[in-house]
C-alpha cells in the first residue's frame, strides 16, 4: 500500500518559472477545459482521476505533475486523491483565474465556449432551489422543506468535500466536450506516451 504523499502548491509566478518541468493536467469539466485552459495542459476531469491513476503515476514517475482546476480547489483535491495513491503532484494556486490574473497565456479549444467555474453553477443552482422553496412555502408549506433539504445538502457537501450537485450539474451539455475535444482514452494515451 502507497504511503500517502503530501501535495505541494506553487503560486503562478513560480509555476510559470518551471512550467517546463511539469505535465500539466487540468482537472475541471471538458467545457471549462476548452473555455481556456493553461498550454499544453491535458483534460482529466477530477471525477476521473481515480481512472487515470496510473497513467498519471507513470508520468509522475518520469517528471513532475501540475494539476490545475479554476480556483485551486478541485486541483488540490485531486493532489490529494493522488497523494494517498502515492503519486506526488503540485497544485497550482488560484487555479487558472490567478493564472490569467498573472498574465500568463492560456488555449482555448477551437470553438471553445467559456462556461461558468462549476462552483459558481453550484452556488447559483443551490440559490435557486432554495428561493424556489422559500417562494414556494409562501403557498404551500410543506414547500419549505425543498430549502431546508438545500441547506442540508450543502452542509454534507461541506463536511465531506463532495458535492453531488456538481456531479450533477458537470453531465449538461455547455459542460460537455466540445466536438473536437481529445477523448478520455486518447489523453491517457498521450500521457503516457
Amino acid at each position: 500500500m502507497p504511503t500517502p504523499l503530501s501535495p505541494a502548491s506553487l503560486s503562478p509566478g513560480q509555476a510559470a518559472a518551471r512550467y517546463d518541468e511539469f505535465t500539466v493536467v487540468d482537472v475541471r469539466t471538458p467545457g471549462e477545459y476548452a473555455g481556456g485552459h493553461l498550454p499544453g495542459a491535458h483534460n482529466i476531469p477530477l471525477d476521473r482521476v481515480a481512472e487515470a491513476a496510473d497513467a498519471l503515476a507513470t508520468v509522475a514517475a518520469r517528471g513532475s505533475l501540475l494539476i490545475v482546476c479554476a480556483s485551486g480547489a478541485r486541483s488540490a483535491k485531486g493532489c490529494d486523491q493522488l497523494a494517498a495513491l502515492g503519486t506526488a503532484a503540485t497544485t497550482l494556486e488560484g487555479g487558472t483565474g490567478a493564472w490569467t490574473a498573472a498574465g500568463h497565456p492560456v488555449e482555448r479549444s477551437t470553438g471553445g465556449r467559456t462556461p461558468w467555474p462549476m462552483d459558481r453553477q453550484v452556488r447559483l443552482a443551490a440559490g435557486a432551489l432554495v428561493v424556489a422553496g422559500f417562494v414556494a412555502g409562501l403557498a404551500w408549506a410543506p414547500a419549505h422543506w425543498l430549502s431546508g433539504l438545500v441547506g442540508a445538502g450543502l452542509v454534507f457537501s461541506g463536511v465531506t468535500n463532495t458535492c453531488g450537485m456538481a456531479a450533477l450539474l458537470a453531465r449538461l451539455p455547455y459542460n460537455r466536450p466540445p466536438e473536437d475535444a481529445v477523448p478520455f482514452e486518447e489523453t491517457l494515451l498521450r500521457l503516457t506516451a
